[in-house]
């Protein structure tokens, strides 16, 4: 059962990455940049390039964030 688990976050990790990417690109409607955090997210415990992708993105965001 936690190897179809984790099977399954893999897979809808990397579906919630490809969906952001095609939502994220110009004329395309959508919300394409939430989308590819939240299948880095999923993706983050079980590879290392989507920790360190989403560790980056948490330093960008508090570097445009307003104090």
């Amino acid at each position: 059962m936690a190897t179809m688990r984790k099977h399954l976050r893999i897979c809808a990790g990397f579906l919630a990455l490809l969906a952001g990417a095609i939502l994220a690109l110009p004329f395309v409607p959508g919300p394409g940049i939430p989308l590819m955090l939240v299948g880095l997210v999923l993706l983050s415990d079980h590879f290392t390039w989507a920790k360190r992708s989403l560790d980056w993105a948490k330093r960008k965001w508090r570097h445009l964030r307003p104090k």
